[in-house]
């Protein structure tokens, strides 16, 4: 049993008895804590070459999952191997600031959706001003809603082509080492966002001093625009191969993973955190299972919410055609994608043959043909 299922094992019955829990975060962490037991059912697996038989549990396939992310993060870095190009890459990070942050958990779907939005179109936006860049670039944003210290943070991480397609078809490079300044990332993106957070219908189920009425909440936005709002443009990528390796790193990920989870001692767990505020020294956390079950739950999201999405050159209205002329106009090798099933994937990229019999070492593990 892996270490966040002794924790829902321990303590997800009581938390849900003491506190309210939507359906479907309910649903979630249930699936979570029944992947790879027999709550949800089996395989029998046998060997192609020796006959040995083998019982396997069901995996829950969550995405909130720890346990179910290995297959899926490779398959999708499989498929964006294609859609890499022979330049540099930026990496910028756009933050909400902590006032939005109860208005958020309690409007997940509208929030997120406003920092997608808010974040993709500053972007688009100013690198199409000659002043930066003048041409159409492409990225990918992964949204992100934890710290290190499993408490709530919703930002997103966005991956962008370090320059763009011009008006008359040619690649226009970005020559610096910063892509746009911050300070006018962060102004642009501040001026979206709190726009569409006005015109976003904003509901909250119980007291919040922000929302008592229309005019404290518009208050709350007026004082916002005074504030500095934090964007983060970290060194570029310097080539292809150092992209995907970022992409292994964050795509799907989830909010803690059972390797940083150090110790289960009676009603408490202890796991490990990088405290960027303290130069990014590794610290140990103790709380109880009850606390961090509550601080797993803030980062279920909604049914069906994307939390990776593509723009510009990148956007599925015309990517093939815009793609394969960035391609050719950057000397980008060709990349011929092999349809391989998800275990021989695996053994591909990690060098390892996880279907391979235990018993004989010789024959796969293969799911009987039962007609």
């Amino acid at each position: 049993m892996e270490k966040i299922q002794e924790i829902l094992n321990k303590g997800l019955e009581k938390y849900i008895k003491e506190n309210k829990v939507i359906g479907y975060k309910q649903k979630v962490m249930k699936s979570i804590k029944d992947c790879k037991t027999g709550a949800i059912g089996a395989h029998k697996y046998v060997c192609d070459e020796c006959g040995y038989e083998e019982i396997v549990y069901n995996s829950c396939r969550n995405r909130h999952c720890p346990n179910c992310q290995a297959g899926k993060k490779i398959k999708w870095i499989e498929a964006r191997k294609e859609e890499v190009l022979n330049i540099k890459y930026y990496h910028i990070v756009f933050t909400i600031p902590s006032e939005i942050y109860n208005i958020a958990l309690q409007n997940q779907e509208k929030i997120y959706k406003i920092l997608f939005k808010a974040s993709s179109e500053t972007l688009q936006i100013l690198a199409k001003d000659t002043k930066y860049l003048g041409a159409e670039i492409g990225f990918f944003s992964i949204l992100h809603t934890w710290g290190q210290n499993l408490m709530y943070h919703p930002h997103v991480h966005l991956v962008v082509t370090g320059g763009g397609l011009t008006e008359i078809n040619t690649w226009k490079e970005k020559k610096e080492d910063f892509f746009i300044p911050v300070k006018v990332m962060s102004r642009v993106f501040r001026g979206k966002f709190l726009s569409y957070m006005r015109k976003e219908k904003i509901e909250f189920y119980g007291n919040n001093q922000y929302l008592e009425n229309l005019a404290t909440y518009n208050e709350l936005i007026q004082n916002l625009y005074k504030k500095e709002w934090i964007v983060y443009c970290k060194e570029p990528f310097k080539n292809a191969e150092s992209v995907i390796q970022y992409l292994g790193r964050y795509t799907h990920r989830v909010a803690i993973s059972n390797e940083r989870i150090l110790k289960i001692e009676g009603e408490t767990v202890t796991f490990k955190w990088r405290d960027y505020k303290d130069n990014n020294k590794m610290k140990e956390m103790t709380i109880s299972i009850q606390e961090f079950i509550r601080r797993f739950l803030l980062h279920i999201l909604p049914p069906n919410f994307m939390k990776i999405r593509y723009y510009g050159i990148l956007g599925n209205k015309s990517k093939k055609k815009k793609l394969l002329k960035c391609k050719i106009l950057t000397r980008t090798k060709i990349y011929i994608k092999e349809k391989l099933p998800t275990l021989e994937l695996l053994k591909k990229t990690l060098g390892k043959d996880f279907n391979l019999c235990p018993h004989c070492k010789k024959g796969h593990m293969l799911i009987p043909n039962t007609t």
